[in-house]
């Protein structure tokens, strides 16, 4: 079975298809979404509508960066951080959950929600 498909049928008892690119897009562009475990918030990033992204992991700096698709997966490159970091990303219900692919099958999702601010920091000027 492919790694990615046994991710995703591990995730949930309901074997969850991944979001595709357009359904991602529609759910972050223009909005700031929160990343929380088990009710504790991990950070947070805004999305722009070309694709932009800016992260905030809860007690770091903000760093600017882009999304691309890669086949059901959503990767992430941002300045100052080597590679790219690439998650899955499924709905059940109403609610949106992620995962990073290289994650352990038992590994808990994250739960992907709309922030109710935006992002307690500014882009780093001259970085």
């Amino acid at each position: 079975m492919r790694p990615l498909l046994a991710l995703l049928l591990t995730a949930s008892a309901a074997a969850a298809q991944p979001m595709t690119p357009e359904e991602f897009e529609a759910f972050a562009s223009g909005r700031t979404l929160d990343y929380a475990l088990d009710g504790r918030l991990l950070g947070s990033e805004a999305y722009f509508p070309d694709r932009g992204v800016r992260d905030a992991d809860t007690g770091g700096p903000c760093r600017a960066g882009f999304w691309y698709p890669d086949g059901p997966a959503i990767c992430f490159v941002y300045d100052g951080r080597d590679g790219r970091h690439c998650w899955l990303y499924w709905r059940e219900g109403d609610r949106v959950f992620a995962k990073p692919v290289n994650a352990a099958p038992d590994d808990p999702a994250q739960t992907v929600t709309p922030a109710a601010n935006p992002l307690a920091c500014a882009p780093e000027v001259g970085v």
